[in-house]
């Protein structure tokens, strides 16, 4: 019986590290806030995951003193800062 090649991978991983989206939260002064809780340390996979995330929780998070956001992808400021009051 003849030997075939093996199959090639139709998918090959990516290279490329994914980079990780995150929003800097700051108060009025622009200094950052450490905010505690589940809501602490959220980072995402997407610009649309993010902004879905400071849509549902702007609330919350302006309780915990954060005053503007900014979206950042790995280290580039994508936007921002915005405010989370009317």
């Amino acid at each position: 019986m003849a030997k075939l090649p093996d199959e090639p991978p139709t998918f090959r991983p990516s290279s490329a590290v994914p980079r990780a989206w995150r929003w800097r939260l700051q108060d009025a002064s622009g200094e950052e806030v450490a905010i505690t809780g589940e809501l602490a340390g959220q980072s995402f996979s997407s610009q649309a995951d993010a902004e879905s995330w400071v849509g549902e929780f702007y609330t919350d998070l302006a309780e915990q003193g954060v005053d503007t956001v900014t979206l950042v992808e790995a280290d580039r400021v994508v936007y921002g800062p915005m405010s989370l009051h009317p």
